[in-house]
This record gives C-alpha cells, sequence and structure tokens, in this order.
C-alpha cells in the first residue's frame, strides 16, 4: 500500500483509508435522511417563531428567538445539499412521515412552558441530534464530505441548544413526571416514524393526538412575566429625550438602554407576520427569522447596559404597547409595512447614526459597541426589507406609504388602555435617573430629573425629524 509522503496525514485529514473505504450510505439514502432533517430543523424553526409572543418568560423569548434563526440557517444549508444530489424536483414540501408531523404538532400545540420547553428540548431536538450523529458515523466521509459538513455544523448549534435546553429543565424544576403520558405520546410517535430519521423498523402503533386534535389556534397576543409590572406603560418617550440637546450624553445613554431592551417587542411582532406568511420563497423565512433575532439581541444589549450601569432595569417599565397595537389590530401585511417603514427612518443621520455619536458623546465604550452593531444590523434590516417588501409594490414610495397608513392606525388605543385601567402611564424615569446616578455617584441633573414627556404628547413632532418615530 502506498504510504503518504513523510507521513503526512492522508485524505485531506479528513480519515484514515480504512474509514474512507467503508461501504457507506447510497446517494438515494443520504437524500432520503437528509429530507427528514430538513423536515425537523423546518418544524423547529416554526414551532420557536412562534411561540415567541405568548411565551412570557423573557429569557426563553430571546431564545426562542435565537434557536428559530439557527434551525432556519440548517434548513437553508440542508435544501442546498439536497439540491446538489440528483434532485430537482425536491420534493422538500412533502411530510416525510405522517407520525413525525404528529410529534411535531403536539409539540407546537403544547399549551403550557413546561410541555413546550420538554417537548422541544427534551424530545425534538434530542431525537434531531441522535439522527445526525448516525449519519456522520454510517456514512462514507470522502464520497458524502459535503453532508457530513452540514451535519457536523448543524451538531455544533444543536448541542449549544441542547446545553440551554437542559439549564432551563431544571430551572423549571419540572423533570416531565407531571406529563409523562405526554412525553410518552411523542416517543410513541417517533418509533411509529422509525425515530426521526427513519432508519429504525416502525412500530405501526397508531398514535392518538391529544393537544393537535383540532386545527391549532396560535396566540400573537404578546405576554410578559411578572418582571414586567405595567406593560401599556406609554408614560416616557424615549425618542424625544434622546433627541433633545438639552439633555446631557450620560442620560441619554441610559435612555438608550431602555430603547435597546424595549425592542423585545419587534420579536414578538415579527414572529406572528412571519408564521402568518405563507407560501413565500424559504429565503424570506430565513432572511426574516435572521432579522428578528437581531432584534432579540439588541434587547439583550439593552440587558447587558443596564447591568454595566448597575441600574435594576425592571424599575424601567418596558412596555408591549407596539407588538400587542400591530399584532391585534393590523393585518400581516400591514405589520411587515410598518417595520419597513421605522428601518427607513432609521437610515438618515437622524437616526441610527444619531445615536452611536450619543454614545462617543458619552464616551461610553460598551455603549458604542452597542450602537455601532446596532446600526450595522439596521443596514441590513433595511435591505431585508427592500428585497422581501418593497418587491410586493410597484415601487418604494407605494411600499413605505402603505407603512405609514399602516403605522398611523396602531396609535389609536393608547389613551383608551388608561381608560380601561390597565395603565396610568406613570412616569417611572425619575426613579430609574436616580438610581443610575447614585451608582454613578454623581449628582441629578435637575432638568433630566424632571423630564416627563408621554410618547403620545411628541409622536407628530418626532415623525418630522425621524421619519419613523
Amino acid at each position: 500500500m502506498n504510504r503518504p509522503h513523510h507521513d503526512l496525514p492522508p485524505l485531506a485529514g479528513i480519515c484514515s483509508m480504512d474509514e474512507a473505504m467503508r461501504e457507506g450510505l447510497s446517494v438515494d439514502e443520504c437524500v432520503r435522511r437528509l429530507k427528514r432533517y430538513h423536515y425537523a430543523f423546518k418544524r423547529l424553526a416554526e414551532i420557536f417563531t412562534a411561540r415567541i409572543p405568548a411565551e412570557p418568560i423573557y429569557e426563553l423569548k430571546m431564545a426562542f428567538s435565537l434557536h428559530a434563526h439557527l434551525c432556519a440557517e440548517h434548513v437553508s444549508a440542508l435544501r442546498k445539499r439536497v439540491g446538489e444530489m440528483r434532485e430537482p424536483p425536491l420534493g422538500l414540501d412533502v411530510v416525510p412521515d405522517a407520525n413525525l408531523a404528529i410529534c411535531f404538532d403536539e409539540i407546537l400545540a403544547a399549551p403550557t412552558t413546561e410541555e413546550l420547553v420538554l417537548g422541544l428540548y427534551a424530545t425534538a431536538v434530542p431525537a434531531l441530534q441522535s439522527a445526525l450523529e448516525r449519519h456522520c458515523a454510517e456514512t462514507n466521509p470522502i464520497v458524502d464530505q459535503p453532508s457530513v459538513r452540514v451535519c457536523r455544523f448543524a451538531l455544533l448549534e444543536l448541542g449549544d441548544m441542547l446545553q440551554f435546553g437542559q439549564q432551563t429543565i431544571n430551572a423549571l424544576n419540572d423533570d416531565g413526571t407531571r406529563f409523562g403520558e405526554w412525553l410518552q405520546l411523542l416517543d410513541d410517535a417517533l418509533s411509529a416514524a422509525g425515530r426521526l430519521d427513519g432508519t429504525q423498523t416502525p412500530s405501526h402503533k397508531a398514535i392518538e393526538r391529544k393537544h393537535s386534535t383540532t386545527p391549532i389556534q396560535l396566540d400573537f397576543t404578546p405576554q410578559r412575566d411578572e418582571r414586567f409590572p405595567d406593560p401599556f406603560n406609554m408614560g416616557v418617550n424615549a425618542e424625544a429625550f434622546l433627541y433633545n440637546p438639552e439633555y446631557p450624553p450620560d442620560a441619554k445613554v441610559l435612555m438608550m438602554c431602555f430603547k435597546r431592551l424595549r425592542e423585545i417587542d419587534v420579536p414578538e411582532m415579527m414572529a406572528s407576520f412571519i408564521v402568518e406568511t405563507k407560501g413565500k420563497p424559504w429565503e424570506y423565512y430565513r432572511a426574516l427569522t435572521r432579522q428578528l433575532w437581531d432584534e432579540a439581541r439588541h434587547a439583550l444589549m439593552g440587558e447587558i447596559g443596564f447591568a454595566s450601569l448597575g441600574v435594576d432595569w425592571t424599575k424601567a417599565m418596558v412596555n408591549f404597547s407596539f407588538s400587542y397595537a400591530l399584532n391585534t389590530l393590523l393585518t400581516p401585511m400591514e405589520r411587515h409595512g410598518v417595520l419597513y417603514f421605522i428601518e427607513q427612518g432609521l437610515m438618515p443621520k437622524s437616526g441610527k447614526r444619531y445615536e452611536y455619536e450619543v454614545a462617543q458623546q458619552a464616551g461610553n465604550h460598551l455603549s458604542i459597541l452597542f450602537q455601532d452593531y446596532d446600526w450595522a444590523d439596521e443596514v441590513l434590516h433595511a435591505h431585508i426589507g427592500r428585497e422581501w417588501y418593497v418587491s410586493q409594490f410597484k415601487n418604494a414610495a407605494e411600499a413605505k406609504a402603505f407603512g405609514d397608513r399602516a403605522w398611523s392606525q396602531m396609535f389609536m388605543n393608547y389613551h383608551q388602555w388608561q381608560a380601561q385601567g390597565l395603565t396610568q402611564h406613570r412616569n417611572w424615569w425619575p426613579d430609574l435617573y436616580r438610581e443610575y446616578c447614585e451608582r454613578a455617584g454623581i449628582t441629578p441633573n435637575p432638568d433630566v430629573l424632571a423630564y416627563h414627556q408621554t410618547y403620545e404628547s411628541t409622536r407628530a413632532d418626532l415623525k418630522e425629524v425621524t421619519g419613523s418615530a
């Protein structure tokens, strides 16, 4: 047998010669399995996205946003790989097994946070992980190296998802005992499908649905946990404060922490129209899910910013007025229109560049970093909007006008919320600012301390300045 030159690693370092000579999977078998992984990732992306608005726990909203994005990316990678393997037409919209559909339908319809988390992280994600590991172990590592690469990347991120999931299950103090019968139903569905990859002998057991016996009615009304005690509160106009030249930059950085954390409402809103919009090319869902995660990431920047200043963010009344109004008053297309209209208003110098310059003026290095990346993200989002929203209109002007009209509709209920006793629109800013000054060891600025301007009071003027707010 020929030896590598100077004992260099053979076969591009991928594997040994013995491993390269094993039989492995045929192209047909490889494609069959890849299509099932594709289906699993696609359903997971759907579930993570669909459950964001009504999930009250902040940390889960953030994780679901990330995991939806990761799953959507792996869907795209698998679609590309299948398309490379003599497969047109790809047939990727075909459900590979009715029992797999039952498993994912049941998880999507899970009525409690605990069941949802267990269904995702104790059943579906581990089953997908096992399938990908089996693929890597059984396929020929040279001839199927492109598939192995896709699987390895997916396994890396599935491992991160499972680590989060196990920690979450432990934190929720639920080992699944209460839901043992339902978890067994999920496992039975997988067994009846021959497991997720279809490599095992199907059990042929008839699976009876529990939570998904009727068509699933998703709830897109935003929910928040107990750390958001006044989610309808519109008593502080962050934008008006930021654009007022009389207020000092350090106080504006504090307000920008609130503004970033408040972006939790963007994933809540985007999730609704992504799920309700049907029949688009997969790239639409991949791009919009990426933007959804970016917006969640911005909220995390706000949380980190508060922590860096030593301020308790729960003292800021982080509202869901934006997502609540859009999700309950507007159509999916109108929601997307509002998002696009806002994004266009962030592009001029009075938008994201301005916030970045405020951070520079304050000399707050963390805020500078956050606003730098926030600005870059919004440029990407404007591009996504042009590609997937504007293309549905005759021109950009018509698309923007539609978004402007939709944006104006969502302000009708703010005063009614106070009349209905849902909020008093309390001015929480002085307490937050005092805590910041105490932590920083500085004397509160009297003008900043006295600031009180509700969101509605300057909406029209601010719209002229920024084109969006």
